[in-house]
């Protein structure tokens, strides 16, 4: 072109010609909306279809529950009941729960302030459940006469029943309190306790093999034992063998049914802490023909010395003073000694004062030395302890000669 130099001309030709793409046609972009509405649509009635279904299965997971618990007489009922969750869970609330528990003997009643049982849409049949304190338990009809309260109380149920195959209780600052009666006041505290049971072998119908673990931590009883007035944690993991199924029925129908096949209790680890001592076991257990446990449970225990003397041994020398002495009240056999009988070492120290002191510090340390005698020297977490064996004979736990308590029939 003329008045153009060279140099714009070649800029000229080298910019690029521009096509101009059509504009899409409105029917296209009209089928596109309608076919991602139809999808959503779809989408979301199948979600609520599937919803409707699992709600379904955990409805019916529940009341296979409560129906087992009610062939064992443990009758629960509901004030208001709510389902919701949608729609990622389920949701099953019942507020005002009340329970009454008639086969227990004496029966008694329990009220919690609300229960709620929640399942994932995928997986139904486990079930987690949270129960809101306080919760009551009273004779039926009578105001309360215990309360158990927590920060957190859950349970895990896991099968449909007639099949179940797991259940779970998980308490967190869990304290029972006797609030009517003789003995009002703290019954058992502690931070944590939980308990499950699982079949690990057979099925619910036919020879199931239970395992059963517990843990507990910080955990005091104090009106139980001068043992349990310390805080204690522990773990627990038993077998259970020997039962027929696993159909409602009390428990000392399946321990009967356990002896009659030969099963028994395996006690795979045993640990139990005290600030001041350890102890450590496993061992197996049977049951015999009047529902008394038989069986050996080999211990290791760090701190004997500590232990000893809250066993109760200074109680035992003065029932044996008791006795000598004529019983409750008598003085006769020994003159001089009034009272003697009706108090124990306390008499002694009337004798000779500060001798039930020295009476019980001769009778723990001699025992202490024996216990170790029987036993063999070893360690836990690296501190000296001895290992000895806990014999169970008709429901008594010996220590050798010694009777360390009694286990109360299991039928």
């Amino acid at each position: 072109m003329a008045g153009e130099s060279p140099l714009n001309i070649m800029r000229s030709a080298a910019r690029p010609v521009r096509k101009r793409t059509p504009a899409p046609r409105p029917h296209r972009r009209l089928r596109a909306v309608f076919w991602l509405t139809a999808m959503v649509i779809v989408v979301a009635v199948g979600w609520s279809w599937l919803w409707y279904y699992a709600a379904s299965i955990a409805d019916r997971a529940l009341a296979g529950w409560i129906d087992r618990e009610a062939a064992l007489g443990r009758v629960y009922a509901c004030g208001a009941q709510s389902i919701g969750g949608f729609p990622f869970s389920i949701v099953t609330r019942c507020g005002n729960a009340a329970a009454a528990f008639n086969s227990n003997r004496p029966p008694f009643d329990v009220r919690a302030t609300d229960i709620a049982f929640s399942a994932q849409v995928f997986r139904p049949t486990l079930l987690h459940g949270e129960i809101t304190g306080p919760v009551t338990l009273a004779d039926p009809g009578q105001p309360p006469i215990f309360v158990a309260n927590w920060s957190r109380a859950q349970i895990t149920l896991l099968g449909l029943p007639p099949e179940p195959e797991r259940v779970g209780i998980a308490l967190r600052q869990p304290r029972l309190d006797r609030v009517a009666g003789a003995g009002t006041g703290l019954i058992f505290q502690a931070d944590r306790v939980e308990v499950d049971g699982r079949i690990v072998g057979g099925s619910a119908r036919n020879n199931p093999v239970i395992e059963a673990t517990g843990h507990f931590a910080a955990a005091t009883a104090p009106s139980f034992h001068p043992l349990l007035a310390e805080p204690l944690s522990g773990d627990i993991d038993v077998t259970l063998r020997g039962f027929k199924d696993f159909s409602p029925k009390p428990w000392p129908a399946l321990f009967r049914d356990m002896q009659a096949s030969g099963g028994g209790i395996e006690i795979k680890s045993l640990r139990i802490e005290r600030a001041d001592a350890i102890i450590v076991g496993t061992g197996t257990l049977t049951v015999n023909e009047h529902g008394k446990l038989d069986g050996l449970i080999r211990v290791a225990v760090a701190g004997v010395e500590n232990i000893v003397p809250l066993l109760g041994i200074d109680q035992l020398i003065g029932q044996g003073i008791d006795r000598l002495t004529g019983g409750s009240g008598s003085s006769a056999q020994v003159p001089g000694a009034q009272g003697l009988g009706a108090q124990g070492l306390g008499a002694l120290d009337r004798l000779v004062p500060g001798l039930s002191g020295v009476v019980r510090e001769g009778a723990n340390a001699s025992l202490i030395e024996n216990i170790k005698k029987m036993g063999q020297p070893t360690e836990i977490d690296k501190k000296p302890a001895v290992a000895l064996p806990l014999r169970v004979t008709d429901g008594i736990i010996f220590l050798g000669l010694i009777p360390l308590g009694v286990v109360p029939p299991l039928f």
